[in-house]
């Protein structure tokens, strides 16, 4: 089996989803072999696929595996995922499905430098950048992707996004025990 095959069977199968293959790794498991393929694309919002589009893609990447003798007669394990948040950033179009999101880039010169990513186009990207966290003061840094040594977007677990309103944080525990109190009352 080789990838190159495997990268040219799949990708119009993903391209059908609006997805592209990333990468594809086949490594031995045991007795089975474990098919790793990792995707990416725009999504319906610009930013990424989402876990439906991967799913589907999914169940129409099997189908066309069982219908070709590529793999052979051994059994493998398909995995296919997203990007996620460890992999780097290293083309244009990462910087771009990754707008409003927190990077942590260490540049060519041995500086590293932290921010919101504002903007970006195919020679760099404005990274809006904390100067003073006690007054909450932020500039905007342009940084070009040839500065570039590493990029890793940074996981924010409670950052709240422009869509999220103040409401939100009412979370289902509260509502039900709100029910419960009022039913206790009708009783």
């Amino acid at each position: 089996m080789k990838d190159s095959q495997l990268t040219s069977l799949l990708s119009p199968v993903l391209a059908q989803f609006g997805l592209e293959l990333e990468s594809l790794d086949s490594v031995p498991a045991g007795k089975r072999r474990l098919l790793r393929i990792i995707v990416d694309g725009d999504g319906p919002k610009g930013h990424g696929p989402t876990l439906d589009e991967i799913a589907e893609a999914t169940r129409a990447i099997s189908d066309t595996l069982g219908e070709t003798d590529l793999l052979g007669e051994q059994a493998y394990t398909l995995e296919v995922s997203s990007r996620g948040t460890s992999r780097p950033l290293t083309e244009p179009k990462h910087w771009r499905r990754n707008a409003g999101r927190l990077v942590k880039a260490q540049l060519a010169d041995g500086t590293e430098v932290t921010g919101r990513i504002t903007r970006s186009d195919e020679d760099g990207a404005v990274l809006t950048v904390v100067t003073d966290p006690k007054r909450g003061t932020t500039a905007e840094r342009e940084v070009a992707y040839s500065e570039v040594a590493k990029a890793l977007i940074q996981v924010e677990l409670n950052r709240k996004t422009d869509d999220e309103s103040d409401d939100d944080d009412i979370d289902d525990a509260d509502l039900r025990s709100d029910e419960a109190a009022e039913e206790e009352g009708d009783a």
